[in-house]
């Protein structure tokens, strides 16, 4: 009977039964029930079948071997009638576990839905209301006027729920202290992080550069560089960070979630040495540490949210398809220039600075930070690439990051000896020492 209880609970556990199971499932549960009877136990027969009858006993004695054909007959005065119920179950087998999707992947799967949803509502209401007789408006608007004041609490009511529910979900953020809004957990985000990297990891299998190559040799350097001289902070330590070099053009690099850096050698080849290289991976490992891309998802999923009751309020007062297009376009494109885009640009000063403080414990010179975004403004110029204005884009202008990063220049320079009693001159041979023997053209401008 152990073996049977241990068998039937392997087999309903959270995957759903397979469908000749399902068949035999009311079966199963009233066997079940004689079975816990203090009147009954079981007996196996000669013919595999096995037959309850009635004994004065606690203890069950069916056996567990070859029960692919069940037989439940009733031997006693108070079983149905007539019952011989026979079932052929076939062999328990337990199915794959189905693993529910990561809640931010999710959003972003039902989020074109939502706003489908709310187009077709706010124009059904339009419609609704364009077929309404004269008289039968002049009773709606009588019924909202008379009913006014319980519009108003209802409306009140659902305002501090939403406030309660957003009050809840205050998280304080690592490093800064600063508080923040955070609707998707760290963990739910760790999960998408693994669906992205594996993503990403099919997308560049084909330009993905060998370990062996200096370039990854000298990015994989720098990171775990950076990892153990900051191994105090937890978000850092609790990382396994990994390096991944990727052969394009592309002035660029990002850290995922789960520590997994992804390196574009068109930004090697825009840094001159290696503390610009530590400064740049340190503003990317931030993001990670900070968990920027969980609280932008949750600012977003907010606004998406209150956005959809604006969007359904459009599509229901607009007397036109085209009117209310136009009033969608206008209402994404407010959302995005008063809300994404400026904290958008917030979360990326803060990565600079966290970014620079990495860099500063990792004895790199920071100093190299505002001269790196001066090198990029001046090589857009002489490129001739169109910058737009910074109220327009997601990053700050690369003017405004370099006055940041260099009115942080004092602060973090007595941090730096603070750190380790290390000056710019000794902080050089440090990197030096991290990036000794590899042989990658901008380190010749750290050996001069």
């Amino acid at each position: 009977m152990f073996y049977l209880s241990v068998h039937l609970l392997g087999c309903s556990r959270l995957s759903p039964l397979p469908a000749h199971l399902a068949r035999c499932d009311p079966v199963r549960k009233q066997v079940g029930r004689l079975l816990t009877s203090p009147h009954f136990s079981c007996q196996k027969s000669t013919n595999s079948a096995s037959y309850v009858r009635a004994t004065p006993t606690w203890r069950p004695l069916l056996s567990y071997n070859n029960w692919s054909t069940l037989r439940c007959t009733k031997t006693t005065s108070f079983l149905l009638r007539s019952a011989r119920v026979q079932t052929r179950c076939g062999h328990f087998h337990t199915s794959a576990a189905l693993s529910a999707l990561p809640p931010p992947l999710l959003w972003l799967v039902l989020k074109p839905l939502q706003k489908l949803i709310a187009i077709i509502l706010g124009r059904s209401i339009r419609k609704w209301w364009a077929a309404l007789p004269d008289n039968r408006r002049h009773l709606v608007r009588e019924w909202a006027w008379l009913h006014r004041w319980h519009l108003t609490a209802g409306l009140a009511f659902a305002v501090v729920i939403a406030a309660l529910l957003l009050l809840t979900h205050l998280d304080e953020s690592p490093l800064t202290g600063r508080i923040r809004l955070l609707v998707f957990s760290r963990e739910n985000y760790m999960e998408l992080a693994a669906l992205t990297s594996e993503a990403y990891m099919e997308e560049f299998a084909d330009l993905l550069l060998p370990v062996t190559d200096h370039r990854h040799v000298v990015v994989e350097r720098v990171v775990q560089h950076l990892a153990q001289r900051n191994k105090d902070i937890s978000e850092v330590s609790d990382v396994a960070w990994s390096v991944h070099v990727v052969q394009s053009p592309n002035t660029n690099a990002f850290v995922l979630p789960n520590g997994k850096v992804f390196m574009f050698t068109g930004m090697l080849d825009a840094v001159t040495d290696v503390h610009q290289l530590t400064v740049v991976l340190g503003h990317e490992m931030a993001h990670a540490i900070l968990g920027h891309s969980a609280e932008q998802a949750s600012l977003s999923h907010v606004v998406d949210l209150l956005s959809l009751i604006l969007l359904t309020a459009i599509w229901a007062v607009c007397p036109r398809d085209s009117m209310a297009l136009l009033g969608q376009w206008a209402q994404t494109k407010l959302t995005q220039f008063m809300f994404n885009r400026p904290y958008s640009r917030k979360l990326e000063a803060e990565a600079d600075k966290i970014g620079l403080q990495l860099a500063a414990k990792a004895c790199a010179d920071v100093r190299a930070g505002p001269v790196f975004w001066r090198q990029m403004e001046i090589r857009e110029q002489l490129t001739g690439q169109p910058s737009l204005p910074e109220w327009l884009s997601t990053h700050p202008s690369h003017r405004n990051r370099f006055t940041q990063m260099d009115s942080l220049i004092p602060e973090l320079d007595l941090q730096q000896q603070l750190y380790g009693g290390q000056t710019a001159a000794t902080g050089s041979e440090v990197m030096k020492t991290v990036v000794r023997g590899i042989h990658w053209p901008p380190l010749c401008l750290l050996w001069s």
